[in-house]
């Protein structure tokens, strides 16, 4: 390594020397990684905390948590677009698993302008969306003694609680896995120590991963030069060193940003068969598409990209419209669509193309206030497509 820094920019060798000595303190794998890692006050396999409730909206009324019962809390917020669209997915959960499972639902970080009466109104205009038992908590009480103290800080957040009145699971409600977690913890059948142990991972992997973004940063371009590229090189190179010393964060979704689009700018075949890789790959989060994804669709105006790399993004859309919830597919996914149609054409890939511009426009018929204009812009692209298969 210190044979690899004798020559070369001063900076750059202390840069590297820096990583370098920052990963072997954090291999000491005794859960004090660095002084921002902290452990959370509450994980999984803990008792779960008290409930801290000032009001009841819908349901029943639920005070505490009784042994025996299965449990999920969920947390969310009239402002937050992903809490409501998660809302229809936990009311078939909560009618799938009826007198199973108790869903309760608490309103969290509300702005103090925002009255319980607007709460109760909110609740009341999504009916059978919100299908469930609905609380607003006292004071913050459930936002220290959950959210923050599990060391999360978005919703929505779901607790799966299970019958000993233990944290079985903590993470987003409309994760793929939930119905099968759900399915396990009533059934006995969920290795709470396999998970606190893979959560303490995850968390670690995405402390280093976060902790490296800023630092990779000083290797990109600078946007307000158009002809600057950065040092693709140089970010490749210090990607590396800190690759041999952690190996897992290799297709972490920020070391996998600055890789592939190094590589885009150096050899767009070695950036094809990474992205490859990036996308058949779980770190701490699932494979990290929507990297793909913004990466190709920044560089498609400043760089001639192959069409494989074309072809990687719209492997990488069919990704990203796979993990659409159910209950909003229809209205988010023609957008989806249309934009992997135009890269399908990119790839050379006709058929595939049209096929996807269909699709774009079934689904946004279904939509009662659908655009005319974006469906003739539709409509429009797929004669287009179709003219270029005709002999």
């Amino acid at each position: 390594m210190f044979n690899l820094i004798s020559s070369g920019n001063l900076k750059f060798k202390t840069i590297v020397l820096i990583v370098y000595l920052l990963f072997i303190l954090l291999n000491s794998r005794n859960f004090v990684y660095c002084q921002n890692y902290k452990v959370p006050m509450l994980n999984v396999g803990d008792k779960a905390p008290s409930l801290g409730i000032s009001k009841w909206l819908k349901g029943d009324t639920i005070y505490k948590l009784q042994k025996g019962k299965v449990y999920v809390l969920e947390f969310w917020a009239t402002w937050c677009k992903p809490c409501i669209a998660s809302m229809p997915h936990l009311s078939s959960m909560a009618k799938k698993y009826k007198d199973k499972i108790t869903f309760l639902a608490i309103n969290v970080f509300e702005d103090n302008s925002i009255s319980d009466n607007r709460v109760k109104s909110f609740v009341d205009s999504m009916g059978f969306n919100m299908d469930y038992s609905v609380a607003i908590q006292d004071s913050n009480f459930m936002e220290t003694n959950w959210i923050h103290a599990s060391g999360s800080s978005a919703i929505p957040t779901a607790f799966v609680i299970n019958k000993q009145g233990e944290i079985s699971w903590i993470g987003h409600p409309r994760d793929i896995s939930f119905d099968s977690i759900l399915r396990n913890v009533l059934n006995d059948k969920w290795d709470i120590l396999k998970e606190r142990n893979k959560r303490e991972e995850n968390r670690f992997l995405a402390m280093m991963d976060d902790s490296l973004r800023i630092e990779l940063m000083q290797y990109s371009e600078n946007i307000n030069y158009p002809n600057d590229m950065g040092k693709p090189d140089s970010a490749i190179f210090v990607i590396n060193e800190i690759i041999k010393s952690e190996p897992r964060l290799k297709y972490a979704p920020f070391i996998a940003s600055h890789t592939f689009k190094a590589l885009l700018k150096i050899n767009q075949q070695k950036a094809y068969e990474y992205g490859k890789k990036v996308l058949e790959t779980i770190t701490y989060a699932d494979p990290a598409y929507d990297v793909i994804i913004g990466q190709i669709d920044w560089y498609s105006t400043k760089l001639v990209l192959t069409h494989k790399i074309y072809r990687l993004g719209t492997i990488a859309y069919q990704m990203k419209l796979d993990k659409i919830a159910p209950e909003v597919f229809s209205e988010v996914a023609p957008k989806y669509y249309h934009r992997k149609a135009s890269w399908h054409i990119l790839a050379n890939e006709i058929q595939q193309a049209i096929n996807a511009e269909q699709a774009a426009i079934n689904l946004l018929k279904t939509n009662s206030n659908y655009s005319t204009i974006e469906l003739n812009h539709y409509m429009l692209l797929l004669a287009k497509y179709k003219k270029m298969l005709m002999p």
